[in-house]
């Protein structure tokens, strides 16, 4: 039985820099050894962290990242909360047998601003201290929990300072599925080293990459086994879809959704979408903001269409545009695809929901009616729409 962060952060009490072994933040940190087995129970938390605000869920989740690096093969140092003088506050310290030491600094929030400096400093610090030998086997990694606008300024910074080669940034929902690649195929040490520490500032387009293809393996493996002779007739029925948004530093992927499918009564699907050429009107589909939940339903109105619409971003990468219309958006009331929930999903039948379970939101793929159901909390089109 799965039990809720909140729940674990109330047993354990407010999270400080408090010293000794039966502190709350020692407490907590006891708790994720002896108890986090899986990447897919970290997700599950750390999404936790990112849907709710305030001190306790911001350090939660830097224990949790720091923490995640155990499952990519790394032994953990944990570090403070808030920097005090005199002791090098780093929020994560990562070793590697190379060897070769990633720090980590966590950002939760915008209202901070991130200086490099910081960061470089830790590492100067560690170097001095001989924990770490020298820059040639050191990274400092920026790992940011919500894309907002300064993540590109801190980018332009890098870039800017001539780091790269110092510093490099990658997103919580890069870093998730990471290690899950570490964890479920076949992916060394080495290789999640060479791809925290490519050319350029962010390595968040590489691990996308690995992601998508596995995700994309898959459904196109279910979507093979799935087509018989009968494919006319299956094609008749009404099908159903599960499509994941995700946010970026210009637009959250709620802010998508809401423009798209509820003012515009459109989606737009790529090139190489999975299911792009079985879509349908009379379909229904559920859309997933990542790391938050399923926060809206429609049904399909036309069959995708090769054209550019204003309100697409990026249209050149998603030209084919469909119509949806009843559509449903919950974006204060979102389905959290949970441990609870996916043990209901036909499509986690066969596996643990406890395990790594990136798979079922990296790409867009179809699911079974009962699944629709459950990720959209058994609404129906009688609900009023939010506006």
């Amino acid at each position: 039985m799965s039990v809720a962060l909140k729940q674990i952060l109330d047993l354990v009490g407010k999270l400080d820099d408090t010293l000794g072994e039966e502190t709350s933040r020692e407490r907590f940190r006891r708790f994720l050894k002896e108890n986090i087995t899986e990447v897919g129970q970290i997700r599950d938390y750390i999404e936790e962290c990112l849907r709710n605000s305030g001190d306790q869920y911001n350090r939660a989740l830097q224990d949790l990242v720091d923490y995640l690096g155990h499952f990519l093969g790394f032994e953990v140092t944990f570090g403070r909360y808030h920097g005090v003088q005199g002791r090098i506050g780093f929020d994560g310290l990562l070793k590697s047998p190379a060897p070769f030491f990633i720090v980590v600094e966590v950002k939760t929030t915008d209202i901070y601003a991130i200086k490099t400096a910081t960061l470089i400093g830790y590492v100067d610090a560690l170097i001095s201290e001989k924990e770490i030998s020298d820059w040639d086997h050191a990274l400092g990694l920026y790992v940011i929990g919500r894309p907002d606008a300064e993540l590109r300024q801190l980018e332009n910074a890098i870039l800017a300072e001539r780091r790269t080669d110092q510093l490099r940034i990658i997103s919580v929902e890069s870093l998730l599925p990471l290690a899950e690649l570490f964890n479920e195929y076949d992916v060394s040490h080495e290789d999640i080293l060479a791809v925290l520490r490519p050319s350029g500032t962010t390595v968040d387009p590489v691990v996308d990459l690995m992601a998508h293809l596995v995700a994309q393996r898959q459904v196109e493996g279910e979507t093979e086994e799935k087509i018989t002779e009968e494919e006319e007739i299956i094609e008749v029925e009404r099908q159903y879809w599960l499509t994941p948004v995700k946010s970026d530093e210009k637009q959250t992927a709620d802010e998508c959704i809401k423009t798209l499918v509820g003012e515009e009564k459109i989606y737009a699907f790529g090139e190489r979408t999975p299911g792009r050429r079985h879509l349908k009107p009379g379909d229904y589909i559920c859309f997933y903001s990542t790391g938050k939940g399923v926060v809206s339903h429609a049904q399909i109105a036309s069959r995708p269409e090769r054209k550019e619409h204003p309100k697409v971003r990026y249209s050149e990468r998603y030209p084919w545009v469909f119509r949806v219309k009843d559509a449903h958006l919950y974006f204060e009331n979102p389905i959290i695809i949970n441990a609870a929930l996916r043990s209901e999903l036909d499509a986690f039948k066969k596996s643990d929901p406890n395990k790594a379970w990136a798979w079922f939101v990296q790409a867009t793929r179809k699911i079974t009616e009962n699944d629709f159901k459950v990720l959209t909390g058994g609404q129906n089109k009688g609900e009023t729409e939010e506006k």
